[in-house]
């Protein structure tokens, strides 16, 4: 049955400073259903992102039979299904929980992991078995069933990419090690591989009793003393303790292919998503079909030359237009999966990695197949790195429409991720470096972020020309 959902508490981006025990954890989940405008919405945890041709067709089945038919990706690889009706919550569950997509209904908005992507693909560490561990240990501990939804673990394969997301405890890959982080510190602690998700989960445990008397969801939200003091208890039964800064910028997978060497290649014909005549959007969902009123929108032409097919593919990588995906589009990536690796990799940047392996040819025929169906495989594709939250219609706080006003204010691809927000809460935003682009009455405010840092904003007032020109400035920033 749909649970009523309190108001979520504020972005720590926003005026309300960080978010406290003081009016429940409103993260929704599967059995605890949020009420939208639109319906009914369901956040199904995905631990790393990793999905099973079957649960991926399971998902689908659940969006169809539920919902309004599409899956939409978060900013932690999970997967959030709208458009529910009220009365859905009990055969949702049972449909996810006999795809073993809910394994523990106590846990269920606790299995926040992330996980770097194209880990064991590309000559990275695999962290397949470590992962499935630490999911299983988190189900397995009564203490953990507390853990808010927005408290967040993270597995990172050495690269750096998910250690920049500001999770709650890291674990970092470091040869035959993996290095602990507890929060947003630049202290590690070094501990056997082996010994490392039951480190991850004795950290999560013992900051449940550190926040007892803060009512803290989030290490960063404890007060400086008893976050300190967190860091060295875990750190004195961990291991010997290290510096290493944490990564500014988290950096997501290009879309195109990836090889066990790290390369990144684009297959002919692949650069925008999708190629089309300039200007066009016939081949985009509906939600990304936006006419830009002062001209069309531009389609960037690559900035090298078309490369020959590779021999040979570890895995291919496409980014979702604003994280939305249309049943065709879930149908084409899962029928990709099912025929080579037989998984999906859910990214925190609204991507999508498949495993293979893949020939130069297959793989050049897949991503032809995928960026005719809308998805972005290529670095030049203007929708690269554009992010926005629901906003109008499906949100009653939004102020505008943000899909439609990024659509409409595409340009070339810029250096910084943008994510357009609908009002001051921005949900779903990224981490790391990126421009902020938030509705508010008076017209839009864009300000440059760098992880809890902000520049003076600029504001923008209802002139659409106007704030393009402004966006792509700022993505444009040089370091």
């Amino acid at each position: 049955m749909l649970a009523a959902m309190p108001d979520s508490a504020p972005s720590p981006l926003s005026a309300g400073g960080p978010a406290l025990r003081d009016g429940g954890d409103a993260c929704p989940g599967t059995l605890r259903l949020h009420r939208a405008d639109d319906g009914a919405l369901a956040r199904v945890r995905v631990p790393g992102g990793v999905l099973s041709a079957d649960r991926a067709e399971a998902l689908l089945a659940a969006a169809g039979r539920f919902g309004d038919g599409e899956l939409h990706l978060t900013s932690r690889g999970n997967v959030q299904l709208r458009g529910l009706g009220a009365e859905c919550g009990g055969g949702l569950a049972e449909l996810l929980a006999g795809a073993g997509l809910l394994p523990s209904a106590a846990h269920e908005r606790a299995r926040n992991i992330v996980a770097s992507p194209l880990a064991g693909l590309d000559g990275s560490p695999a962290l397949g078995e470590r992962l499935a561990e630490l999911d299983a240990l988190v189900c397995a501990s009564a203490a953990a069933a507390s853990l808010s939804g927005r408290f967040l673990f993270a597995l990172d394969d050495g690269r750096g990419d998910v250690d920049a997301l500001g999770a709650d405890v890291t674990l970092i890959a470091d040869g035959d090690a993996f290095l602990l982080r507890i929060g947003p510190g630049d202290e590690v602690f070094r501990i056997p591989a082996a010994e490392g998700p039951r480190a991850a989960l004795r950290a999560a445990e013992a900051f449940l009793r550190a926040a007892r008397d803060s009512g803290a969801w989030r290490v960063k939200d404890l007060p400086d003393p008893v976050r300190s003091e967190l860091v060295r208890a875990v750190g004195a039964a961990a291991g010997p303790a290290g510096h290493r800064p944490r990564p500014r910028t988290a950096k997501a997978p290009e879309p195109g292919t990836h090889g066990p060497g790290g390369t990144v290649e684009t297959m002919p014909g692949s650069g925008a998503a999708p190629e089309t005549t300039p200007g066009s959007t016939d081949a985009l969902p509906d939600a990304h079909r936006h006419a830009n009123p002062h001209g069309p929108a531009h389609t960037a032409a690559p900035d090298h030359p078309p490369q020959a097919p590779p021999a040979s593919a570890a895995a291919l990588a496409v980014d979702v237009p604003l994280g939305r995906l249309t049943p065709g589009q879930w149908r084409l990536l899962t029928a990709t999966a099912r025929r080579y690796g037989g998984e999906l990799r859910l990214t925190p940047w609204r991507g999508i990695v498949v495993p293979g392996p893949f020939t130069g040819a297959e793989a050049a025929d897949a991503l032809g197949a995928l960026a005719a169906a809308g998805l972005i495989t290529s670095p030049d594709s203007p929708w690269t790195g554009v992010g926005a939250c629901i906003g109008r219609p499906g949100c009653a706080k939004s102020l505008a429409d943000v899909r439609a006003e990024a659509g409409a204010a595409l340009g070339p691809a810029g250096r910084l991720p943008v994510y357009w927000s609908g009002c001051e809460r921005r949900c779903g935003h990224p981490h790391g470096e990126w421009i902020d682009v938030v509705a508010t009455p008076d017209g839009h405010r864009i300000s440059y972020v760098r992880g809890e840092r902000r520049d003076a904003p600029a504001t923008v007032r209802d002139d659409p020309a106007a704030l393009a020109a402004a966006v792509a400035a700022a993505r444009a920033r040089a370091l």
